[in-house]
């Protein structure tokens, strides 16, 4: 079963070309769940059968584990056995009944526009000293509310993949899918200050082409990015404690407010499902029924 596994993981990461982070959650579901086929006696591949995965996924919950893991690792399980019977490993897929519980969908708190204005100008008076990284941080907030693209997508940005011609970004999201976001004038502005008065200053010799750089010269990593984002929102009073995948729900929210369809949202957002980007389409009925009620007198 070790090698089999080792197997699937190149065949995700060569084959399906998934990124590093994805293939390493998919192999630590497939390998708990290739454990505990051992546990019970299995010995090979051929051992996992549906009365398996549903007691693996029955122990899970046991743990204590929520029913968005216990989701994830269904899905984790029909992948992996929908590719062993296409590889033809197992006669046929046992995973394909597998059910999984219906993930709790919430999504975190949003800023308000006020609240992400200020954001935007406490981080532009902390860079108001000309340092590299101030300009940087402002450069990042702009384009994080303004794209609403994801971390990851923000530290993998090259120079190269900013358009400033047309004010777009090229973004490689998940699965390497490629999308062109665009963005308005003060992120616009930021970039441009970023990019010629601070970049400079931190190049090294091994930056290479990324876009956004630590203090070290090399590509920005993202725990990085969501540390100086909870200490920016730190400096507006009573917003709540964001990171940078706040600031994407915070994007969308204010784009479904303005008027956006729930289809340009899903491909701005880089969405593989409309589902998903129906979900803030909760976040504006809320605050739509809070104003009903404070403001209706028949509320």
């Amino acid at each position: 079963m070790a090698a089999v596994l080792g197997e699937y993981e190149r065949h995700l990461a060569v084959e399906r070309d998934l990124t590093a982070h994805t293939v390493r959650a998919y192999v630590t579901d497939v390998g708990g769940l290739l454990d505990h086929t051992a546990r019970l006696g299995g010995s090979t591949v051929g051992d996992l059968d549906l009365r398996t995965m549903r007691s693996w996924l029955a122990k899970q919950q046991t743990m204590g584990r929520s029913r968005t893991t216990i989701a994830r690792r269904a899905t984790a399980a029909r992948v992996f056995t929908a590719w062993l019977a296409r590889t033809e490993r197992i006669p046929t897929d046992v995973g394909a009944s597998l059910g999984s519980p219906k993930a709790h969908q919430s999504l975190p708190p949003v800023l308000r526009a006020d609240e992400a204005a200020e954001l935007i100008r406490s981080a532009t008076e902390h860079a108001d000293d000309g340092s590299p990284t101030g300009l940087r941080d402002v450069a990042m907030l702009e384009l994080l509310y303004a794209t609403g693209i994801r971390v990851g997508e923000l530290a993998g940005l090259d120079v190269d993949d900013v358009d400033r011609e047309r004010n777009v970004i090229r973004v490689f999201g998940k699965g390497r899918k490629e999308r062109t976001v665009p963005f308005g004038r003060p992120a616009a502005r930021a970039l441009d200050l970023w990019v010629r008065h601070g970049r400079t200053l931190l190049a090294v010799e091994g930056s290479g082409a990324a876009l956004f750089l630590g203090t070290r010269g090399r590509r920005i990593d993202q725990r990085a990015v969501r540390t100086m984002v909870h200490r920016r929102i730190a400096d507006v009073p009573g917003a709540p404690d964001i990171g940078p995948h706040g600031l994407r729900h915070t994007a969308a929210t204010h784009l479904l407010e303005g008027g956006a369809d729930l289809r340009s949202v899903q491909e701005l957002l880089g969405h593989a499902s409309l589902a998903t980007t129906q979900l803030y389409t909760h976040v504006t009925t809320d605050r739509l029924r809070r104003a009903y009620q404070q403001a209706h007198p028949r509320a």
